[in-house]
């Protein structure tokens, strides 16, 4: 069958597939892979992976910051040859399949399989004519609160550097603004480290200021903390009024984040580096967060997001997925996230580049700090490939 063809079935009214619909898109297989890496800062590129079937149609994934892009490339080769020549639809037997190589190889393998996933929930999406949330229960909206993650764009790192960031994010329509001002903490000298201590208050409280008080401050500490220094800062915190504070120590040390959940007068949040369910399990049994953040690119896809947030709300937790990626990560968070009773808030990467919303057509936009979703099929977008090239790492 041609493509189009194939496609004309795929958009073709009717409350159900047609018998020849449903038996020509059990025929599309997986026949290969291109992958893109676009220049971004010195805190990272994006690596975008587009997944090529029989029928010609196409892909997107992100498979960006995973800490090794030419492991990761090398790990999305591997992880095609699995799935070449076969159906679009196995998803769990390829998860399975990857399992003891992300155990092994940690998050470069998370990201390629997360990649890829994304991909073919992409290419099903078009196949049968819907957008991919329509592939994952539906809709509760189709408009989602964002905050601008400004950490990865503020040059200076001082308190008037995250300010004058801060500022154009509001102008941008934002009332939501995160910061990481503890990045690059010293980590013996305690008089070095009290002073850095210090400097990362002092831009939050420039962020605070700028931002005024009714929109909504978050601080990511990056896991810079021991428990003792974790729960002084919390209190050191609380005349801020913050939204919530992430990541004060590390994620595998869960007992430690537990006692600062317990401590902290602000909710907590966590969780982006944790690798599926099982990961996610042990989370939320300790009582590490009161806010899950599972990301799409680290979390092994769109299903095992949707599966985390499912074990969050049992639990009785929001979920606001971290999202440090490029618009076609940021889409792929949100068609998950439309349809999910206990989702909060989506992380978007503010100012890193200023031709960002043009790597994607239709462009991304976001208004009034809210990413909309429409309603084409799968992911709704497709890669520039001009731009890609253009600003090719």
């Amino acid at each position: 069958m041609t493509r189009r063809a194939l496609l004309s079935l795929a958009v073709s009214p009717g409350l159900f597939p047609s018998r020849d619909r449903e038996e020509a898109v059990s025929k599309v297989t997986v026949t290969g892979l291109e992958t893109f890496v676009v220049k971004v800062n010195r805190r990272g590129n994006w690596l975008l992976a587009r997944l090529q079937t029989s029928a010609g149609v196409t892909g997107l994934g992100d498979a960006s910051h995973g800490g090794n892009d030419a492991l990761t490339a090398k790990l999305l080769g591997q992880f095609l040859e699995l799935l070449r020549g076969r159906p679009l639809f196995q998803i769990e037997r390829l998860r399975a399949a990857v399992a003891a190589e992300v155990a092994r190889q940690g998050r470069p393998a998370a990201v390629a399989f997360s990649a890829l996933e994304q991909c073919l929930w992409d290419i099903q999406g078009q196949l049968f004519g819907v957008p991919c949330h329509a592939l994952f229960g539906g809709t509760l909206r189709n408009r989602l609160r964002c905050y601008a993650n400004i950490n990865r764009s503020t040059e200076p790192r001082t308190p008037a550097g995250f300010a004058a960031m801060a500022e154009r994010a509001v102008r941008d329509g934002f009332d939501a603004v995160k910061l990481a001002p503890f990045d690059g903490m010293p980590r013996r000298d305690a008089a070095a480290i009290e002073a850095f201590t210090q400097q990362g208050l002092g831009c939050a409280a420039a962020v605070r200021k700028v931002i005024g008080d009714k929109r909504d401050l978050l601080i990511d500490a990056h896991s810079n903390f021991d428990l003792e220094r974790g729960l002084e800062l919390a209190r050191r915190f609380e005349p801020l009024n913050l939204f919530w504070l992430e990541e004060v120590t590390p994620a595998r040390r869960i007992a430690d984040l537990a006692a600062v959940n317990r401590a902290a007068k602000m909710p907590t949040a966590g969780g982006e580096s944790i690798y599926g369910v099982k990961g996610f399990y042990a989370y939320i049994q300790a009582g590490a967060v009161d806010i899950l953040m599972p990301d799409v690119k680290y979390c092994g896809g769109m299903l095992e997001m949707k599966k985390i947030a499912a074990l969050g709300e049992a639990a009785g937790l929001p979920v606001s997925p971290h999202g440090v990626a490029s618009p076609v990560g940021h889409f792929a968070a949100a068609h998950v996230c439309a349809g999910l009773p206990n989702f909060l808030i989506l992380e978007y990467s503010y100012g890193e580049v200023p031709w960002r919303a043009e790597l994607v057509d239709p462009p991304e936009r976001l208004a009034g700090g809210h990413v909309e979703l429409s309603g084409r099929p799968g992911l709704g977008l497709k890669l520039n490939d001009r731009l890609a090239r253009q600003q090719a790492a």
